[in-house]
């Protein structure tokens, strides 16, 4: 017999046994952000190569190495979306709604072609949330408040923030230049990676994970010391911010973000619990982007959480969400209760929002069709027998204490209500 056909390596399988907490953290997300003003925009997963080589940059790592790439039969070559910013900064340009302000955020897969695992895979899912024409520091406060309210909704604790500024245009391509000088002092002392992203990309270099790099990382002159004042008086208003809302924040003067349209604040939260993979959520201002991708220049901030890792975070620190129970399991034996229980089961239905019913199908003994109903994690089983059936009741067993009493089809809604 022919192997089975797999999935792909780093693209994985969410069953019913996980669906459930996904579910849950899901709906909490949507919650939280609605109750911001956010609203929802979807667009496509895939988009255009030349929209992800001018907003992340062509000497990346994403565009040369990761992203899943290909021509199609018309030949234009299409990119599946290794980030979520592009494609709404895009869907905003071109649907009209940068002449007001936004706040938008979106759900949903992105594509990498990196070394899976764990809290890193090729498909993985992230919630983003983005916002556009607000120009002063209350927005950017407003985006931390929002994620510390999301992780206070979801039972999270020892999830750290870390904050720092890139202050103007000029103000980081005069510190580039500085970063240059310095790290060609003690090129003898840089890896690999940083060796490559000398000239291309210094500011990465400070976002280094190696441990051999930190020390010279440390020492190295800090941005926050160069910032030009606006910049400098942006940042000062949203620590102010912060610290009257009771939100502990670090300066972080390494985090870093090493394209051209990011400026001002930048954030991350952090967590020891995931190992290499601590960053739950990173954000920050990128008020060049618009402009890069041929539009009218518009500020704008945004933020993107991993699905995947905040699960597992969740899962580390035995935080994951209660899920609903199954409030009962309809149990018929015989032809004429067969053919009563998926109607019994509508009046239930009806009469109940939200009540949570499995209508046994398939046929089976007593037995068996009791196996599957303590099996399934329901408050009551529901007996309709033949006996039940010419009486116009129904059995209901309460599976936690093993009590059973009969109650008539006409009261059953009532009793289960109660």
């Amino acid at each position: 017999m022919a192997d089975i056909i797999r999935s792909i390596r780093g693209m994985n399988d969410i069953l019913p046994d996980v669906t459930p907490y996904w579910q849950a953290v899901e709906h909490t997300l949507k919650t939280v952000l609605s109750g911001y003003g956010y609203q929802e925009i979807r667009f496509p997963i895939v988009e255009k190569t030349e929209l992800f080589k001018r907003s992340i940059g062509e000497v990346t790592d994403i565009v040369e190495k990761e992203m899943y790439t290909f021509e199609d039969r018309n030949g234009d070559s299409l990119t599946l979306r290794p980030e979520g910013t592009a494609g709404c900064v895009r869907a905003a340009m071109q649907n009209g709604m940068l002449n007001q302000t936004q706040r938008l955020w979106y759900m949903g897969p992105m594509f990498r072609h990196e070394r899976p695992q764990k809290g890193r895979y090729r498909q993985f899912h992230q919630v983003g949330v983005e916002a556009y024409g607000f120009d002063g520091p209350d927005i950017d406060a407003e985006m931390i408040l929002m994620t510390a309210r999301l992780w206070k909704a979801l039972g999270l604790t020892g999830i750290t923030l870390q904050i720092n500024s890139l202050g103007s245009t000029d103000a980081r391509l005069a510190y580039r230049d500085e970063l240059i000088k310095y790290f060609e002092a003690h090129q003898e002392q840089l890896d690999e990676d940083s060796q490559r992203r000398l000239y291309s990309n210094p500011l990465r270099i400070l976002d280094s994970k190696n441990p051999e790099m930190q020390a010279l990382n440390d020492a190295a002159p800090k941005l926050i010391d160069h910032l030009d004042q606006e910049s400098r008086s942006h940042f000062e208003a949203l620590c102010q911010t912060l610290d009257k809302a009771g939100i502990s924040y670090e300066v972080n003067p390494r985090l870093v973000r090493g394209l051209d349209y990011y400026g001002k604040t930048v954030f991350e939260w952090v967590t020891d619990q995931l190992g290499s993979q601590g960053t739950v959520c990173a954000g920050g201002r990128y008020d060049g982007l618009v402009a890069q991708l041929g539009g009218k220049g518009a500020t704008a901030i945004g933020f993107a959480i991993g699905i995947e890792r905040l699960i597992a975070l969740l899962e580390a620190t035995d935080a994951l969400p209660e899920t609903p129970q199954l409030d009962a399991y309809l149990v018929a034996v015989g032809d004429l209760a067969a053919a009563q229980a998926p109607v019994l089961a509508e009046t239930l239905r009806d009469a109940i929002p939200g009540f949570k019913l499995i209508s046994h199908c398939g046929g089976g003994s007593f037995k068996s069709q009791f196996k599957r109903a303590d099996r399934s994690g329901a408050r009551w089983t529901l007996i309709l027998g033949e006996e039940e059936f010419n009486n116009e009741t129904v059995g209901v067993k309460t599976m936690a204490t093993g009590e059973q009493e009969t109650v008539s089809w006409y009261d059953l809604a009532a009793y289960l209500s109660q």
